[in-house]
């Protein structure tokens, strides 16, 4: 069911109101859902179904995306601040350190979360932060021509691009390795969010000095990274290994860099195992 629930947060001028859309469903052990830059909560849709059989599931749109307001003036979107606002966030939903799973964005801050301690166990699916400053900048810049072409497109455009298999596979390609298989509302919807995301680049600048170089003792941690990410190489992975020693790498077969709609059931046990663990 979506939902907004708002909360303070200190800010340079005082307390600050921030305001975070999400939708709740299942039963379970709560499992907190977090989408990538430019993205929006609707990206998990396709595997939300199968989470909530064994999950009690908050998919989040973070601050600045999706039908979440951005935050406050005088915060950073860095990660300390959204590490704040995510912990006041579980404070608000009276969430005691839930399980995690994020895609990209996402990924980093579970990862984040969890070296704080503030989740009892994290899956990050193709991870910011473990690029070289070579594969960021690339990153960066395929990003950056995402959210332009995003802008410039006509809405009635979007919509009769959304219609075909090939229109689905111009306008989302870069992101998924069938987007033949992602529905064409959702095409619409996602390229309206990522044109019209408020908080995309304050984002992408405070991404700029990101580099996740910290281990998580005790704590599950499962990396999984698409064969076939074209936005984020999958030897990132390895990377994530190295630096997470005991963390379990799962290779994603004909999945792209956000695979929740590449192979949903696929995605869904990945989840579903690294919060059993």
């Amino acid at each position: 069911m979506s939902a907004t629930v708002s909360f303070k947060v200190p800010t340079p001028h005082g307390p600050g109101d921030v305001t975070v859309s999400y939708a709740r469903v299942g039963h379970g052990e709560p499992l907190v859902l977090l989408h990538g830059i430019g993205h929006h909560r609707q990206a998990w849709d396709p595997v939300v179904d199968i989470l909530a059989t064994e999950r009690d599931v908050i998919a989040v749109d973070l601050p600045g995306f999706g039908a979440s307001p951005g935050l406050p003036d005088g915060l950073a979107y860095d990660l300390p601040t959204t590490d704040s606002v995510l912990g006041a966030l579980f404070e608000a939903l009276e969430l005691d350190r839930p399980h995690i799973a994020g895609n990209s964005l996402g990924g980093l801050l579970a990862l984040e979360l969890g070296r704080e301690k503030r989740v009892r166990s994290v899956t990050a699916l193709s991870p910011a932060g473990f690029w070289t400053d070579a594969e960021r900048r690339y990153a960066f810049a395929v990003l950056l021509a995402m959210r332009g072409i995003a802008q410039r497109l006509p809405l009635p455009l979007v919509e009769r691009l959304s219609r075909t298999a090939a229109g689905r596979t111009a306008l989302t390609s870069t992101i998924y390795a069938r987007p033949a298989r992602r529905a064409p509302e959702a095409v619409v919807a996602e390229t309206l969010a990522l044109a019209g995301a408020t908080g995309f680049d304050a984002t992408l600048r405070a991404g700029s000095a990101v580099r996740f170089t910290d281990d998580l003792p005790g704590l599950p941690v499962t990396v999984a990274w698409g064969a076939q990410d074209r936005l984020l190489v999958r030897r990132q992975g390895v990377r994530a290994k190295q630096l997470i020693p005991h963390a379990r790498l799962v290779r994603l077969p004909g999945c792209g860099h956000c695979p929740m709609n590449d192979d949903p059931a696929l995605v869904a046990r990945v989840i579903l195992d690294g919060s059993s663990r």
